[in-house]
């Protein structure tokens, strides 16, 4: 019976190595440039949707990588925190411009909208992703 055997490049085995070494740190910069990428986008969304964004716009958020506990993924979290001057949840008014209220406002998304551009947030997180897959 024929028989092969082929041993790998050295080069190669300690790429993977390093790729390995690499991964978390990799992911959690890709998830963070496209996280990034949303938030102008929902930047832009909110200009077009409020007269006025300075009060909401300070509470428009990047948080920290992290891993969640169900399938041990790697995530970063866009999103709407704190109090306007009048003390009014920042979170609260988006979601009343977002969906709509029952007391007649119509809704504008302009969250969900900058979700649409999944092809700008790809291009981000691939850049940041050519950094660590060097091609030799």
């Amino acid at each position: 019976m024929a028989s092969f055997e082929k041993e790998l490049p050295n080069e190669l085995i300690l790429k993977f190595e390093l790729l390995e070494k690499n991964t978390e740190e990799m992911m959690t910069e890709m998830t963070k440039a496209g996280a990034e990428v949303v938030r102008e986008f929902i930047k832009v969304g909110m200009r077009e949707s409020f007269k006025t964004t300075k009060s909401i716009e300070k509470g428009l958020k990047v948080t920290k990588a992290y891993r969640t506990p169900s399938d041990d993924g790697i995530n970063t979290k866009v999103g709407f925190y704190g109090y306007t001057n009048e003390g009014i949840p920042i979170p609260l008014i988006v979601l009343a411009r977002e969906f709509g209220t029952s007391r007649g406002e119509r809704k504008k998304p302009f969250v969900r909208k900058a979700f649409q551009n999944k092809k700008e947030i790809d291009s981000a997180m691939k850049q940041v992703q050519k950094k660590y897959l060097k091609d030799d």
